[in-house]
């Protein structure tokens, strides 16, 4: 890794003995970062259970997690070919899903500034959870750390609970059984909390953004409450602006005339 500017407005990195809060441990990054690794990615046993279901052999349900790693869009698909859907129907929904994950990426390609060799295997691993995990750090050296780690944690986690789910279907049954589908929404909502306790624009992104997402949840297929979230913030923005205008702008003092000759 490069070392870090002492002085890095974009990323809210500090000087020495500026007032800002100081750059977090390595060891904390670590061990926060596997605990959403490890915790989501045991939710991918559903993923397996649900290939099965929608009668996917356990290969094609393995290269699914292999190669599209990215959970909305994995159930979505199976989801709806499970539901009896064309293929070209089910695998546009899953795309539009995934679309998120590049806004994640235009977001974190500055903050990690990573070598251009490690960009393509970097884009494996742009999702909910590695973003989130990315963007609360206080500097790139921890934002570097939090990506690889929830990245490489959570993608050998993820596959690997695929394939026990996908060859242990029959024993296991219905996954909600066991709460593995309620793990991946925990999380997120756990990264979530901080942004609450914030102020300003922050928090309203995401009271709006849990506000459309229950919202949605009865009413639109899985994945979509999600990504309709993500209409927080221009709402948000909105807000805010709106704001901004209707308060009355300060009097300026008047000058004091100049004395003439």
């Amino acid at each position: 890794m490069t070392a870090l500017h002492q002085s890095d407005p974009s990323l809210g990195t500090v000087s020495a003995g500026s007032g800002a809060a100081p750059r977090r441990s390595d060891r904390a990054v670590v061990r926060d970062s596997l605990t959403v690794g490890l915790t989501v990615g045991v939710s991918g046993t559903a993923f397996g259970v649900a290939g099965a279901t929608a009668h996917l052999t356990v290969l094609q349900t393995c290269v699914l997690s292999l190669l599209v790693f990215t959970g909305a869009s994995q159930f979505a698909l199976v989801g709806a070919l499970a539901a009896g859907a064309a293929v070209p129907a089910a695998v546009a929904g899953a795309l539009f899903l995934g679309l998120r994950n590049v806004f994640y990426g235009l977001r974190l390609g500055p903050r990690l500034e990573l070598p251009r060799l490690l960009r393509p295997l970097a884009a494996q691993t742009v999702i909910d959870e590695t973003a989130a995990v990315t963007l609360v750090q206080p500097d790139r050296r921890s934002a570097r750390i939090g990506f690889a780690t929830t990245g490489i944690s959570l993608y050998l986690v993820w596959n690997l609970a695929t394939l026990a789910g996908a060859l242990g279907a029959g024993a296991l049954g219905n996954p909600a059984r066991y709460g593995l589908d309620a793990a991946g929404p925990a999380v997120f909502l756990a990264l979530l909390s901080p942004r609450l306790r914030e102020g300003g624009t922050e928090r309203l992104v995401a009271l709006v953004g849990v506000v459309l997402a229950l919202a949605a949840v009865p009413v639109l297929p899985a994945g979509l409450p999600v990504l309709l979230a993500l209409a927080a913030v221009p709402l948000a923005l909105l807000v805010e602006r709106s704001r901004s205008e209707s308060k009355p702008e300060p009097e300026s003092e008047s000058e004091p005339e100049e004395d003439r000759a």
